[in-house]
């Protein structure tokens, strides 16, 4: 696969003859799955040939620990004399190198390449997330959500959670959330909560510490719904290139959200087993886990037909929509879609309402729906929610219909 990013004989066969030939060859087919650009591919296959070689002539066996190799490269790499290898882009280097020792036999390739943006986890928060799937069966995306807040949480107090008392622990949450808004102070104390749960049961820290973490007062239903006018999500949808596989899949991602309401993160896990062609259907999970199919209209059909025809890459993941960019894979997380979302507003020239892009998109389908004469009901099974009311908060932008109970105010006689 070597010959794929380099063209010269003389160049391929010193590779493939090198001590890590096969090594080299694997990781090659690595970076092509994951869709690196020939120059970076270079750059990064040269970066391991460079470990190897220090390795091999320092007599360190490359099966040595991970962090350990990668800090004595690096102490190499500042006085690196070794004849036809430079080191002009030193964290380049590191890069690659790690990127190489990620991959490994019998693992996903792809999921070896996504480490080169994610740092290593510490043992205590490994255990954390081993112990939530275990118990409450926690998706690797909401730990991932809550990793900010545990991770600052050790950096405070180190590993050792003997010493946590109640106060310490309350005025940690309040610094860290003074700055926040209330749905990132929601996360924070359920992390914490969670964690300091966790850290009890392990025996880590004194019994009861849960109930110091101060609740989130926050109204339900206390706020208006943020969305945007018709005429300006038909913009945002049309702000898309068609003519670039990027702005093909951009504009399917839209039109599912703009058009069955679906959420950020739904986006992110579609299959491609999920689309009924035969059925014109397409089957959500959502957060419930609980399997629903929505109509699949001809215009959104069409789209998503016309991305995987001319522009998904090809790729091992069986994610409906990839990344554009090496590593090729499915999304990170939610907050992909939602900067997808907040790029197309910016160029349509249509003024965000609020932080959630992608959900803008989802109360903007339910206001038109009402505004059209849909019921409550008929709203809440598009949207999929589990009760009516949450679908009630809806009400509260249906102007027309408010004005119709709205009582006249009475008049005060002046002073």
């Amino acid at each position: 696969m070597v010959e794929r990013f380099f063209q010269r004989p003389l160049r391929i066969r010193s590779l493939r003859d090198g001590p890590g030939g096969l090594l080299l060859e694997r990781f090659a087919n690595v970076l092509c799955e994951g869709g690196y650009a020939k120059t970076t591919a270079r750059r990064h296959i040269r970066a391991a040939e460079h470990l190897i070689y220090w390795a091999t002539r320092e007599g360190v066996p490359l099966s040595t620990a991970r962090q350990t190799l990668l800090e004595g490269f690096e102490r190499h790499l500042a006085r690196c004399r070794c004849p036809g290898y430079g080191q002009s882009d030193l964290p380049e280097l590191i890069r690659g190198a790690r990127l190489f020792l990620e991959q490994q036999p019998g693992t996903d390739p792809l999921a070896a390449c996504r480490i080169e943006a994610e740092g290593a986890e510490s043992e205590v928060f490994s255990e954390f997330c081993d112990w939530m799937r275990r118990q409450r069966g926690t998706t690797d995306a909401t730990l991932c959500a809550y990793r900010v807040w545990i991770e600052d949480l050790q950096n405070r107090f180190g590993e050792d959670f003997a010493g946590l008392d109640a106060r310490s622990l309350r005025k940690f949450v309040l610094e860290k959330t003074r700055q926040t808004g209330w749905a990132a102070t929601k996360k924070c104390v359920t992390a914490l909560r969670l964690f300091v749960r966790f850290l009890t049961a392990e025996g880590r820290c004194p019994a009861g510490l849960d109930a110091a973490i101060p609740a989130v007062v926050h109204w339900r239903l206390s706020s208006l719904p943020r969305y945007v006018q018709p005429q300006d999500v038909e913009r945002i949808i049309g702000s898309c290139d068609l003519g670039s596989p990027v702005g093909r899949r951009d504009r399917a991602i839209l039109l599912l959200l703009a058009r069955l309401g679906l959420r950020a993160g739904d986006i992110v896990g579609l299959r491609l087993s999920d689309i009924d062609w035969a059925g014109a259907s397409v089957s959500v999970s959502g957060k419930t886990h609980r399997e629903t199919r929505l109509p699949l209209t001809q215009e959104v059909g069409e789209a998503i037909v016309e991305y995987l025809r001319d522009g998904r890459p090809a790729a091992q993941s069986d994610a409906l929509f990839l990344r554009s960019r090496a590593p090729v894979g499915p999304f990170a997380s939610h907050a992909a879609v939602s900067v997808l979302v907040a790029q197309a507003m910016r160029r349509a020239g249509v003024v965000r309402p609020s932080r959630g892009a992608a959900h803008v998109l989802r109360h903007s389908v339910a206001t038109s729906m009402l505004r059209e004469g849909a019921s409550l009901q008929e709203i809440a099974h598009v949207l999929r929610h589990r009760s009516i009311a949450t679908t009630e908060i809806y009400a509260k932008v249906d102007v027309t219909m408010l004005k119709q109970i709205a009582q006249p105010w009475p008049e005060v006689s002046s002073c």
